[in-house]
């Protein structure tokens, strides 16, 4: 009689400098948009977990933000110690980095993944913008120096490339364990906190250079009446001038960003969404603990 197959269930963080596609990969191994992207560094700021259970294993991905040199404020020093967190419980680390630029802030995780020990996976992303893959060699045989003990893949997060080869070495190297949540569940993240992400998502995506990453948004109402999903969010800025960049003329900017997000919030919640979002000025809500402690960043 065949023994069953055992089970294995894990942890597996997700780890790299700012903008380098790690919130892309989440997306794309998940088979659907959990984790906000866009082109601005440092979009991510909190480890959300990403669940994926394929028959009799389950990863549970920890989607972090970049590991970056820490800047001024409390919201910097948060991101950084959230990221670095993720380092300690996991059971497997994938690293994502550039396929040919290199810069102090990768070199700054690689110095944390050296203390660590453990499975360790480097993900070489956006491998679908060489004209030729031999140009890539001499990357990985530095990479591979740099960090003997790790299995290096080329993988397009954007594409989806070869990421049946990156979940096949995640999966191998994932503990025998029972699972720990049910298999039809994606995240631990509530409604509440990924209706805020897609809203903030639309702001940077919008704005980019016009508007420092001084903005967060929280949500004020989340409910259901009938078949609709009412949802009231606060965006906050540190001053009247950001406030005014994101209304925009005559309000155009701040109605855009809504409906591009109330979009995604009806694909996300499978509901017809009622959105209605209101600008705030918050001084100083981004360098303050406390503040940011009661936004939700917490560690």
């Amino acid at each position: 009689m065949t023994e069953p197959m055992t089970e294995r269930c894990g942890y597996v963080a997700i780890v790299g400098r700012p903008n380098v596609g790690k919130s892309t990969l989440l997306n794309h191994i998940l088979g659907q948009k959990l984790a906000i992207t866009s082109r601005k560094p440092q979009t991510t700021r909190h480890n959300m977990l990403g669940i994926k259970t394929e028959g009799r294993v389950q990863a549970v991905y920890v989607d972090t933000p970049g590991l970056h040199k820490a800047g001024e404020t409390a919201l910097n020093r948060y991101m950084n110690r959230t990221a670095a967190s993720a380092l300690r419980d996991v059971d497997v680390v994938v690293f994502v980095v550039d396929r040919n630029r290199w810069t102090e802030e990768d070199q700054l995780v690689l110095e944390r993944l050296r203390e660590r020990r453990g499975p360790l996976i480097v993900a070489v992303n956006k491998m679908d913008r060489l004209d030729n893959s031999a140009d890539i060699l001499p990357h990985l045989e530095w990479l591979t120096s740099q960090l003997p003990e790790a299995e290096i893949v080329p993988v397009s997060a954007q594409h989806g490339k070869n990421l049946e080869t990156l979940e096949r070495l995640v999966a191998e190297r994932l503990p025998e364990n029972g699972h720990f949540f049910p298999e039809d569940q994606l995240t631990d993240r509530t409604s509440r906190f990924l209706a805020a992400e897609l809203v903030r998502e639309k702001i940077m995506r919008q704005l980019g250079a016009e508007l420092p990453y001084q903005v967060t948004v929280e949500i004020e109402e989340f409910k259901a009446e009938g078949a609709i999903l009412h949802i009231h969010a606060l965006i906050l800025v540190e001053r009247d001038g950001q406030k005014k960049i994101i209304i925009g003329s005559r309000g155009e900017r701040l109605k855009r960003i809504g409906q591009e997000a109330r979009k995604d919030m009806e694909v996300l919640f499978d509901s017809k969404v009622m959105l209605n979002l209101w600008v705030k000025v918050k001084g100083g809500w981004s360098d303050d603990e406390r503040a940011l402690f009661s936004l939700g960043y917490r560690d």
